[in-house]
C-alpha cells in the first residue's frame, strides 16, 4: 500500500512540472526579450527585435530608444493597409539631441535582409537606393506587402498596439508625390523598454510556488489516508 501511494505522489507530482514546463515552453520563441513601447495620444505600441535575423540592426535601434533618440519624434507617413513610417531622428525630433544622441543617429547599418515576410505588424527599416543606407526611419507594416521582401532590413514586429494603429488608419491624410501623409502630427511623446525574462521569471517562481503548495497538500493527504 505505502509502495503504490508513494508511487502516486510520484506521478503527482512529474505531471504539476511537466504541465509547468509547457507553460513555459509555450512562451514567444520567436522574439528576442526586450520590448520597447512607443507612447502616443492615440495609445501606446510595444514592439520585440529579432536579434536572429537582423542583429545590427536591432542593436542600433535598440541603442537609439536607450539613449531617448525616439522621444518627440512622430510618425511622418501613415499610408492605410500598407505602412506607418517613423521619421529619422536626425530632423524629426521637435527636442534637440545631445552630442551623444547625435553620434549614434547619424550612423548607417548595413542592409540585413531576411527570407521573413513582410506583413501586418513587421517592422522594416527605411532606407534610400543605397542598400546600406538605414539609419533610424523605420516603418511598422499596415498591411502585407510582398514586393518589399528581400528589399527592406526586417528586424522586428508589433506584440503589442494594434488597436492603436487601426487608429492612426483613420486619421485624416494627404498625398504629398509617393507619400500619404497625416494631416496633424502624430508625436511619439515618450518611449520606454523593459526586458520580458523579469516578467516571466516572476510569473515562473509564482507558478512554480502554486504547484509546489498544491502538490504539498496533495502529499499530505495521501500520507493520512495511507500511513497510520
Amino acid at each position: 500500500m505505502e509502495i503504490r501511494c508513494f508511487a502516486s505522489l510520484l506521478l503527482l507530482l512529474s505531471l504539476s512540472f511537466s504541465d509547468f514546463g509547457r507553460a513555459v515552453s509555450s512562451l514567444d520563441t520567436d522574439l528576442g526579450t526586450a520590448r520597447v513601447v512607443f507612447q502616443t495620444a492615440y495609445g501606446d505600441i510595444e514592439f520585440g527585435f529579432f536579434p536572429h535575423v537582423a542583429p545590427k540592426t536591432v542593436k542600433h535601434i535598440f541603442k537609439l530608444v536607450q539613449l531617448g533618440c525616439y522621444n518627440t519624434n512622430h510618425f511622418f507617413r501613415v499610408d492605410k493597409g500598407f505602412v506607418a513610417q517613423v521619421a529619422d531622428v536626425v530632423g524629426g525630433r521637435t527636442s534637440p539631441m545631445n552630442e551623444e544622441q547625435r553620434l549614434e543617429a547619424e550612423k548607417t547599418v548595413v542592409g540585413e535582409f531576411s527570407s521573413v515576410k513582410h506583413v501586418r505588424g513587421i517592422l522594416s527599416m527605411g532606407r534610400y537606393s543605397d542598400p546600406d543606407s538605414a539609419s533610424s526611419s523605420f516603418s511598422i507594416l499596415l498591411g502585407d506587402a510582398p514586393h518589399l521582401d528581400g528589399q527592406y532590413a526586417i528586424f522586428g514586429r508589433v506584440t503589442k498596439g494594434d488597436d492603436t494603429l487601426r487608429k492612426l488608419e483613420e486619421l485624416p491624410t494627404r498625398r504629398e508625390g509617393i507619400f500619404v501623409m497625416p494631416t496633424e502630427r502624430i508625436t511619439i511623446f515618450s518611449t520606454y523598454y523593459y526586458d520580458t525574462r523579469v516578467e516571466n521569471c516572476e510569473w515562473e517562481k509564482e507558478t512554480l510556488k502554486r504547484r509546489l503548495s498544491e502538490s504539498l497538500i496533495e502529499v499530505e493527504r495521501q500520507r493520512m489516508k495511507c500511513l497510520p
